[in-house]
């Protein structure tokens, strides 16, 4: 069946809008876009075309080269030596403690060399942003001239016309520290390709690296592999270079700009008050501390991954940050002392349930409880846990695990006998007795007879 071009060509024109909203948010999407065979669905919904796909595609695309849209083109460009770096964010899936999560990845590349340092991150916040830029540099071991972006809001408040921007504080103080300039790419599908090397390598990264999807058990874990896949990438060389990634990143290293002395701290902070739970409240979370500061003002340091509170000049508590809204941290240690004067809520208490979820809980720790509540009751072995558990303040948690589990093949189902025998463990040992040398030589030298020796032994019987 042999369609009028009117047909095909208003299908054709019309396609492309009905995901305009969406390319124009999605830059990457564009190609996609482009290449969906919306035309031949249309024309065999709308008007019962009998005819395949790529006939349709085919007779478009000889059509939009009669009228003279081929396209845009582009020129090649070529990239100096320690003067250019684009930023992009992507995402890819882990394994987070056993849960499919969906994260962040910042990645830095160097234009001229190809190197790419990419970090993870659980959402893009502009902490997320800043530390990557930190931790990106001293990486590529310098300070570009350059750096290119999107419109990011961690970066942009305000895009004016052309490329003028109006620049967040927080971003313009990271940039007078490294002393780098920004540039901007243009909005939607114009820029799309004005750094779509850091876009490919994303993508390419993620492929390479991160299939099969990874399972870790934390953030930090996740980056040490991310690491080493960046380290990896060094060895392979780019088409139409001769030589490898890490050689042309050995000879722009030479050529970027010095880092200061000391890296741009990119945390935020706050004065929470702790509430008479011993939490502190940081953007909608809670977050433990010791116990001794309820009611008191404490100074948190809010950064991407971690939130760490200070007193007194003293770093008195650090956390996992939590992305989600009136969500509890609690860590059991802040409560312990507590504890020794409430054993009884132990069993119920938050910061123990979190710590079992986390895997942290031993597993000779809860046989060690039992063996005790069988033996003394249920208030006095959650009172002995306690002092259990006070101990791995004082000694590595390594040791009072070993501690525990002497003490059940003793069957000592006894707090006490655990600290018995981290205090034997931990007794300094006898030292060795020194003889001098002058003393070393003195004594008798061997017998060369010892005839004299059975005659002894015959007077000996003899005397019975």
């Amino acid at each position: 069946m042999r369609l009028p071009f009117s047909i095909i060509w208003t299908s054709w024109i019309k396609a492309p809008k009905a995901t305009q909203l969406k390319v124009e948010k999605r830059p990457y999407l564009y190609r996609e876009a482009r290449r969906k065979p919306r035309v031949w669905q249309r024309l065999v919904a709308e008007h019962g075309a009998v005819v395949s796909e790529r006939q349709v595609s085919r007779y478009v695309r000889e059509k939009r080269r009669e009228l003279g849209q081929v396209g845009e083109v582009f020129v090649p460009l070529v990239a100096d030596a320690g003067v250019e770096g684009e930023v992009d964010w992507g995402q890819a899936t882990v394994i987070l403690r056993g849960v499919e999560t969906v994260v962040h990845l910042f990645e830095m590349r160097a234009c001229f060399s190809g190197a790419g340092f990419v970090m993870a991150f659980l959402d893009e916040t502009q902490q997320a942003f800043l530390e990557g830029h930190v931790r990106a540099l001293e990486w590529h071991g310098g300070v570009f001239d350059v750096i290119r972006y999107d419109n990011l809001k961690s970066a942009v408040t305000r895009v004016l016309k052309g490329r003028r921007r109006v620049e967040s504080d927080r971003f313009v103080a990271l940039r007078s520290h490294y002393r780098f300039e920004s540039s901007f790419c243009l909005p939607g599908i114009k820029g799309a390709h004005e750094k779509g090397g850091v876009e490919q390598e994303i993508g390419r990264f993620r492929r390479r690296h991160l299939v099969p999807v990874p399972s870790v058990d934390s953030i930090e874990q996740l980056n040490e592999l991310l690491d080493q896949c960046c380290l990896k990438d060094l060895d392979r060389t780019i088409t139409g270079q001769s030589e490898t990634v890490g050689q042309r990143r050995d000879r722009e290293r030479l050529l970027l700009g010095t880092l200061p002395a000391e890296p741009f701290p990119t945390w935020e902070e706050a004065t929470p008050r702790v509430d008479a739970k011993a939490l502190a409240t940081v953007r909608t979370n809670r977050y433990s501390v010791p116990a001794r500061l309820a009611g008191l003002k404490v100074r948190a340091r809010i950064g991407a991954s971690e939130i760490s509170f200070w007193h007194d000049g003293k770093q008195v508590a650090v956390h996992e940050r939590l992305h989600g809204t009136h969500q509890i941290s609690a860590q059991l240690d802040h409560y312990l002392d507590l504890l020794a004067r409430k054993p009884g809520a132990l069993a119920r208490s938050l910061a123990l349930r979190q710590q079992r979820d986390r895997g942290d809980w031993p597993e000779c720790f809860d046989r060690l409880w039992t063996g005790i509540q069988e033996r003394c009751g249920a208030q006095e072995a959650a009172r002995q846990m306690v002092e259990v558990l006070i101990l791995l303040r004082e000694h590595d948690p390594e040791k009072v695990k070993r501690a525990v589990a002497g003490a059940l093949a003793a069957g000592a189902f006894d707090g006490r006998a655990v600290r018995l025998l981290l205090d034997r463990g931990t007794r300094p040992q006898p030292a060795a007795v020194q003889i001098d040398e002058r003393l070393s030589g003195i004594g008798s030298p061997p017998p060369t007879d010892l005839s004299g020796y059975d005659q002894l032994r015959g007077v000996g019987e003899q005397g019975r």
